[in-house]
């Protein structure tokens, strides 16, 4: 059973399927989210064996700032492909943004072992984790009460 899925992961997609998600990646491209993830879903349904097909729709549901939906897409495509480093990559960086930096932290050091430190994975999930972090600073600096603050009139 291991080897058929494995073997099932690095095969083509469903030719109808391939034409589905050209066009979902072009209308992402173009900035029609929906579009994207009506292609894409589209496309699952031709060939819902094909685990990339997820990995798409959680790179439409991050670019729609839907990162609880990202992430299940990610999480799906680990199921099926629990060392994808895309997926666990996506998948810290839809965290990261989401303001869970621990656990994208957990991510970050699963794909710095498969990987390493240079990989565009790790360099990417690294850049999302400090953007992250510096916006935790500023949103904590930015609810500070205004009665703390000077007054100057």
């Amino acid at each position: 059973m291991t080897a058929s899925v494995s073997v099932g992961q690095e095969r083509d997609p469903a030719p109808r399927a391939a034409m589905l998600i050209a066009e979902g990646k072009t209308a992402l491209a173009s900035g029609d989210t929906q579009g994207a993830i009506d292609a894409f879903e589209a496309a699952l349904t031709v060939d819902p064996g094909y685990t990339p097909i997820f990995l798409h729709l959680a790179d439409a549901a991050r670019e729609d700032e839907l990162q609880g939906k990202a992430i299940r897409y990610y999480r799906e495509a680990l199921a099926r492909d629990p060392d994808n480093l895309a997926a666990i990559a996506g998948e810290g960086e839809a965290l990261a943004e989401k303001g869970a930096l621990e656990k994208a932290r957990l991510s970050l050091a699963k794909v710095q072992s498969l990987c390493g430190e240079s990989c565009p994975e790790t360099r990417g999930l690294a850049n999302a984790i400090a953007v992250g972090e510096r916006a935790e600073i500023v949103t904590a600096e930015a609810n500070v009460p205004d009665a703390a603050a000077p007054q100057s009139n």
